[in-house]
């Protein structure tokens, strides 16, 4: 397969191409949804991540939501979500989430969360709270959550499942090979355990990869045929873009023509859609993926 990689040395610094420049724009839903989230005190992975798509989804007034504060315990290398010690968390924020959502009038809601390895139940029942919370006060809303790995431990992930949100995902961030290098506690395998525990109990799995990080084309490849083997039916594919001179360097900028062979592979795969793009992230169009659940 040929591939259309646009590599970087590790000692030069070369402009981002004209793919990846956007443009932000601001109109009324925009103004409104951020009002809201800053109203409500909200932390959301669209302005912590440092997202691209921000002005695109908070002017169709549409937020992924981030619980359990917005501290990580964990410091992986590719994100930029703040890491350190947490604050406690906040027993008022799932009714804060649920309130918002009603606000926003959303007919689909993404809500994700950082890690919080420094609880005895690294934030499962704050993530069962949140759910329940947001399907009581909006019953027609449809529901994605995408949570951490809960270091593997299907005891802590299982009421989550039971908890019936529409769609569960957890991103893989990447190849098998370069896990170890970018994320500083999940490992490959434990997430391909958490994306099967996932489909094994009746929810819709999907997950998302970076890409752009020094990967093959292969090793892509074989990453969807381990996500397929392990039930997973959504995939997002986006381009890494490094936070900071001290996050992971890119290696390679993707073209948009490798994007999409990307999705027309995953797809021929039996994927039940890809979404590939070099602004793809792992919440980006996901109104568009309830109806594969």
């Amino acid at each position: 397969m040929k591939q259309l990689f646009i590599y970087l040395s590790t000692m030069e610094h070369i402009k981002k191409p004209d793919w990846l420049k956007i443009s932000i724009g601001t109109n009324q839903r925009y103004t409104d949804t951020k009002r809201i989230v800053d109203t409500h005190m909200l932390h959301t992975i669209c302005s912590s991540g440092r997202c691209p798509n921000l002005g695109e989804c908070w002017g169709k007034g549409t937020a992924t939501f981030m619980i359990g504060g917005a501290i990580c315990t964990r410091s992986c290398k590719f994100c930029n979500t703040q890491s350190g010690r947490p604050l406690p968390l906040d027993p008022e924020e799932p009714e804060h989430i649920a309130e918002s959502i009603a606000l926003m009038k959303l007919s689909h809601a993404v809500i994700t969360s950082v890690d919080r390895d420094d609880l005895a139940d690294l934030g499962s029942a704050h993530w069962v709270k949140t759910i329940q919370a947001v399907k009581r006060k909006n019953p027609d809303t449809t529901l994605e959550t995408l949570i951490p790995d809960f270091q593997g431990r299907k005891e802590l992930i299982q009421p989550i499942i039971d908890a019936a949100p529409d769609i569960i995902s957890h991103n893989m961030e990447t190849v098998e090979r370069i896990t170890p290098e970018v994320r500083s506690v999940a490992t490959y395998r434990q997430s391909l355990q958490v994306i099967r525990q996932i489909a094994e109990g009746g929810i819709t799995a999907k997950s998302g990869i970076m890409v752009g990080l020094g990967e093959t084309g292969q090793e892509v490849e074989q990453c969807m045929d381990d996500l397929l083997e392990n039930g997973c039916r959504i995939l997002t594919i986006g381009q890494y873009l490094q936070p900071s001179h001290k996050h992971y360097p890119v290696k390679a900028y993707i073209t948009p023509e490798q994007f999409e062979r990307y999705k027309e592979i995953g797809e021929r795969k039996g994927f039940a859609t890809v979404e590939s793009g070099p602004l793809v992230r792992s919440s980006y169009h996901a109104e568009k993926h309830i109806k594969f659940r």
